[in-house]
């Protein structure tokens, strides 16, 4: 059963990150987000975009993601009656900018369990796990010293895998000392496509060091090179950026170029796309995780729900809001436990409360998009 969309509205939000997060494309201090509401009979159902403020991780950027679903998405769903399933259908002829489509379409996965009255992670068909294992991702740092000691906070906090940032000239003898001092955790690298086919040798020296995984180490569109990487390397390679559907999961793993795939709702396009990406690698038997992009509360959620999709073995990046942010959009926050685990949620929707007078506060720019 559809509902009809009355409104959408967009809000941009800015808020700064509790420590500097760095990757191969850069440092990152703080994050304007866009957050999508649509509403329906005066409910509401929430999405976030979760691209970055600048188009280094893919094409799409804060400010164009905002174009996007104003002048495009926006008007197109603004008064029609739609299925979360197949409301992706309404921006099918915009080609890329999968992160502005799966933040509206996210938006109404929300709606239309809030509108059912059951949790969103029981809507889109999860409900595999009731407790979601977390994994933490920790940015390149400013020594490894540094590196050491947040890893040692983390551990600590009962993250049940580690994953580092590496980029060239940040890779061997740092990963070398993190085994050195931490010999028994889950350990993966991520390379955010800092390395070429040429580094294949440099990248073979990781075998050494019993890694979960590499994750993205060449380009971001590039899935035959990855293919030759990953026949030279016995560590699991993972792909993320390469992936964008269903169809290219399914080339990557026919062709031998990962053992193991990032699922991250907003690069595919929303929660329709990340279900058939798992369906392929399920059928594969290649086993999923929940990647990370810095999400506000309303993203984070979201990712809890996808994160109970019974292919989503390993710990994602599903991390607590604490680790991000001095308050978040939603309450309660996200939390994860001694044990690392994030109970999910049973309230209709995603789950959470949304803070909306802290969500006006940090608001830097809002708009109304009405049937015309």
């Amino acid at each position: 059963m559809g509902f009809k969309i009355d409104e959408i509205r967009l809000h941009q939000i800015s808020m700064p990150l509790v420590h500097f997060f760095e990757t191969s494309f850069g440092r990152t201090y703080s994050r304007d987000m866009i957050l999508v509401e649509v509403v329906s009979g005066g409910v509401s159902g929430w999405g976030e975009v979760t691209c970055g403020e600048h188009p280094f991780y893919n094409e799409e950027w804060t400010e164009s993601a905002w174009l996007l679903l104003r002048n495009y998405i926006a008007p197109k769903a603004a008064g029609k009656t739609v299925e979360a399933g197949t409301a992706g259908r309404l921006s099918a002829g915009i080609r890329g900018h999968k992160m502005a489509q799966g933040g509206f379409e996210a938006a109404c996965w929300d709606l239309q369990a809030r509108l059912n009255g059951v949790p969103l992670w029981k809507e889109i068909g999860g409900g595999a796990r009731r407790q979601i294992e977390c994994g933490v991702s920790i940015g390149i740092q400013d020594s490894v010293d540094q590196l050491i000691g947040k890893i040692r906070t983390e551990v600590d906090a009962g993250y049940r895998r580690i994953k580092i940032k590496i980029k060239p000239g940040w890779d061997i003898d740092v990963i070398a000392r993190v085994r050195q001092e931490f010999p028994a955790i889950l350990l993966m690298a991520d390379a955010n496509s800092a390395y070429t086919l040429n580094d294949a040798g440099r990248l073979k020296q990781l075998d050494q060091f019993n890694l979960m995984m590499i994750e993205q180490p060449l380009a971001h569109d590039e899935i035959i090179d990855h293919a030759q990487l990953q026949a030279a390397l016995k560590t699991p390679i993972c792909l993320d950026e390469c992936i964008r559907s269903a169809h290219q999961a399914d080339q990557a793993i026919r062709m031998g170029a990962c053992r193991i795939i990032n699922i991250k709702l907003g690069r595919v396009g929303g929660f329709a796309e990340a279900k058939r990406v798992h369906d392929v690698c399920a059928k594969a038997g290649i086993p999923v995780w929940c990647g990370g992009m810095l999400e506000s509360g309303v993203g984070r959620a979201h990712n809890v729900a996808m994160s109970t999709l019974p292919g989503f073995t390993l710990p994602g990046d599903v991390s607590a809001s604490k680790r991000y942010w001095k308050r978040d959009v939603i309450d309660p926050w996200v939390e994860v436990s001694p044990e690392g685990m994030i109970a999910v949620p049973d309230s209709a929707g995603f789950g959470y409360n949304l803070d909306l007078e802290f969500l006006k506060s940090v608001c830097v720019r809002q708009e109304t998009i009405q049937p015309q």
